[in-house]
Order: C-alpha cells, then sequence, then structure tokens
C-alpha cells in the first residue's frame, strides 16, 4: 500500500465526527443557504421590473425587425433575422413599442415574485454550490477535493454560456416567429401577439434552464468519469447514440423550429467532445498518480 493513501485514509479517519456534529454542521449550511437565497430574493425583487425589462429585450429585437419587414413590404425571413443577430447587419431602430397584458389582479405581481425566486438561485448559485461542496469535502480524499473543486467554477460559466446563447439568439428568433404568425392589416379579421407577462416568464425561463442544464454535459460525464462509471472509450463508441439523443432532446426542449434545434444540438455535440477530451486527460493524470503511488513502499 502506498503512502499516498496512507495519507489519504488518515485523514478521512481525522474528519470522522459523530452524527450530532453532522447535524450541527448541516443546519450551519443550511442557515447559511437559506440567509443567501433570502438576501438574493430581497434585492431580486426589489429590482424585479427592470430585470423583466432586461429580459424583454429579445422581444424588442425580435419586434423591430418584424416591423422593418412589414414597413418594407417583406423581408428576407429567418436569413435577415440570423443575419441582425449575428452582427453582419444592424438591428433597425424605433418601431412598435411592447404591449404584454395579464388577465389576473394579482398575476404580475405573482410574476415578480417567481422571477426574484430564479433570480435569487441564479445570483446565489455560488454560496449555494459552495456551502454543499463545504460540508461532503471531510468526506473525500485530498486528491477527489482538488478535482472537484474546478467544477464550481466550471458549472456556473457553462450555464452562462447557454443562457447568453438563448438571449441573444434563441429567445429573438422564437418570438420573431411568433410575430410573424399575426394577421395584421387590411383584413376584416386581426390575430395579434398580446402575450402574458406570466406566459413570457415561463417561455424566458424554461429555456433558460433547458440550454443552461444542457451545457452541464462536461460537468456531469467528468463527474460520472471521476466515479468509474464511464470512460474516454466508452464515451467514444457511444458517440453516434449520444448524438441520436442530443437531437431528440433538442427537439423536446426548443421550439418546433430547426434552427432553434440546432442552435442546441451543435453546442451541445461540442461538448461531448470535449467532454471525451477532459475524459481522457483525466484518466492519464490517474494513471500518472497511481504509477507514483506504487513507487514510494513505506518502510
Amino acid at each position: 500500500m502506498s503512502t499516498v493513501d496512507d495519507d489519504d485514509d488518515r485523514e478521512i479517519e481525522a474528519s470522522r465526527a459523530p452524527l450530532l456534529d453532522h447535524l450541527v454542521e448541516l443546519r450551519k449550511r443550511l442557515i447559511i443557504c437559506i440567509v443567501a437565497f433570502g438576501a438574493g430574493f430581497g434585492l431580486c425583487f426589489a429590482f424585479a421590473e427592470p430585470i423583466y425589462i432586461f429580459l424583454l429585450h429579445p422581444f424588442e429585437v425580435a419586434a423591430r425587425l418584424m416591423a422593418a419587414e412589414t414597413a418594407s413590404g417583406g423581408g428576407h425571413g429567418p436569413f435577415a433575422l440570423m443575419s441582425a443577430l449575428s452582427g453582419f447587419t444592424d438591428v433597425p431602430e424605433g418601431g412598435a413599442g411592447l404591449r404584454l397584458v395579464f388577465t389576473a389582479p394579482l398575476e404580475f405581481f405573482f410574476t415578480k415574485l417567481k422571477l426574484a425566486a430564479f433570480g435569487a438561485v441564479i445570483l446565489t448559485f455560488p454560496v449555494l454550490a459552495w456551502q454543499v461542496y463545504a460540508f461532503v469535502a471531510p468526506g473525500l480524499y485530498k486528491r477527489e477535493r482538488r478535482a472537484f473543486l474546478p467544477f464550481l467554477a466550471a458549472a456556473p460559466g457553462l450555464f452562462l454560456l447557454g443562457a447568453g446563447l438563448v438571449y441573444y439568439m434563441i429567445l429573438p428568433f422564437v418570438l420573431w416567429f411568433s410575430l410573424s404568425q399575426q394577421i395584421i392589416g387590411d383584413a376584416a379579421v386581426t390575430v395579434e401577439l398580446l402575450p402574458k407577462v406570466s406566459d413570457y416568464l415561463t417561455l424566458v425561463t424554461t429555456l433558460l434552464l433547458a440550454f443552461g442544464l444542457c451545457f452541464q454535459l462536461p460537468v456531469v460525464l467528468t463527474l460520472l468519469a471521476l466515479t468509474g462509471l464511464v470512460n474516454a472509450q466508452m464515451l467514444r463508441g457511444g458517440r453516434r447514440y449520444a448524438i441520436l439523443g442530443v437531437f431528440i432532446v433538442a427537439a423536446v426542449v426548443t421550439p418546433p423550429d430547426p434552427i432553434s434545434q440546432l442552435s442546441l444540438a451543435i453546442p451541445i455535440i461540442l461538448l461531448y467532445e470535449v467532454s471525451i477530451w477532459c475524459v481522457r486527460l483525466m484518466e492519464r493524470r490517474r494513471r500518472r498518480e497511481d504509477e507514483a503511488g506504487t513507487d514510494v513502499i513505506p518502510t
């Protein structure tokens, strides 16, 4: 047995504590999480209206593009939209103002409560994740703690990457597509999009969560590899099934249009390849550590 394993075993043994101590520690961590969430909730609720207006920006972009197409007597459809969203052409200024409605007296109030809760989770996620890690860390080996820490930084970054893709690309396209279904003009019948404030928030939060969680694929696969449930060879062999699964998930969680589905599927496939690379590096590092550990024999 190597001295590395002996040191790890002694460290785990030293961290043992009675059940009551674990419960006290758990209570402490839960109190910190509740206080952090409460502070984040209060802050987000105080600025709920500016945050909601910020979330309306993709709708505003889609409305401007639709107004410009209507004024010019037509347009180039999704190609003009994708060109504007990609920065190749400018988004038109002005246009008709947005109009959302609520049909129940307290609907917008409860919408702001939901928005504050959603914002509080995102805002305080680093605190919540750190408290979970701090509670379980004493039961991990030193090398497991070192391996786990990068995931605490990678998870929020990948979530923000997915959320940014939704905010700047997916939402404007979805809303532009919705606006294109209107019947407005000289017709005797007018069909106009007047979304409810609660429905719009549900759409935004659903897409943000779907893309943000799907972008956690490298973190999940690397953690599974850390526990020995998967390896790089297994991930390479299952690539075709993974690609099929990615397109199925993209078809379920995105609106029924190919651009939205490809916008989610292609990044996840690339992240799957990154995951294989990360798992391969981790396996090489583990082999080097094992080889170095077997060379040290206690006297």
